[in-house]
């Protein structure tokens, strides 16, 4: 679980034409809030956030004139083309506390070659430490036949975490790659079938 210190600024301006001034002088708006204290409205700058963004469910510990404030960034919002920050909302948490976050999955071991692996979840809901956030979750396939799936209740969950999302929920299926080819096989010859009476028209023609 990575945790960055970053500097914050108390933000005394609002509206769209201060948070337009504040990312032309390089920084973020941003709201924390969370047991039950007032919302704070502050400034961080955007390139040190950029790059703590990069890691899954990073914790920021954000210096406010001497005051340090532990949170989760809660809700990122970026330019829909340029990609630029354009707020965030953190939540504060405690050390020892735990939080409901999504955490990313990733795939191990080697499945059946004859099939094709379907991934329909990325990520799952997990309840873990603020402090002890896993960087992702590992799920093993080795040896997945095809035909079969494996669910949220096949993830390794290290100690202290928790599943939150429903046990069934697919992450990946391993699909038949020899129905594929079948269902190929099939449409072909209709394509065919409906291009003949075209064909014998232009020729009556």
């Amino acid at each position: 679980m990575a945790e960055v210190s970053i500097k914050g600024t108390t933000r005394t301006e609002f509206g769209k034409g201060a948070s337009r001034r504040a990312r032309v002088a390089g920084l973020v708006p941003a709201v924390i809030y969370g047991h039950g204290e007032k919302p704070l409205h502050i400034t961080l700058p955007a390139r040190e956030l950029g790059v703590a963004l990069k890691e899954s469910n990073v914790l920021l510990n954000i210096d406010i004139d001497g005051k340090a404030e532990l949170t989760l960034p809660k809700s990122v919002v970026r330019h829909p083309l340029k990609q630029i920050l354009e707020h965030i909302d953190l939540v504060l948490v405690r050390r020892g506390e735990k939080v409901t976050v999504s955490v990313p999955i990733h795939t191990e071991g080697k499945h059946d070659p004859d099939g094709i692996l379907e991934t329909q979840h990325n990520s799952i809901e997990v309840e873990a430490e603020a402090t002890a956030i896993p960087k992702f979750l590992v799920l093993n396939i080795e040896g997945m036949a095809a035909g079969t799936s494996k669910h949220a209740s096949d993830v390794v969950l290290p100690a202290g975490t928790t599943l939150v999302s429903p046990e069934n929920t697919i992450i990946v299926h391993l699909s038949e790659r020899s129905t594929a080819v079948e269902e190929v096989a099939v449409a072909a010859p209709a394509a065919d079938a409906a291009a003949a009476p075209a064909a014998d028209a232009e020729k009556k023609d």
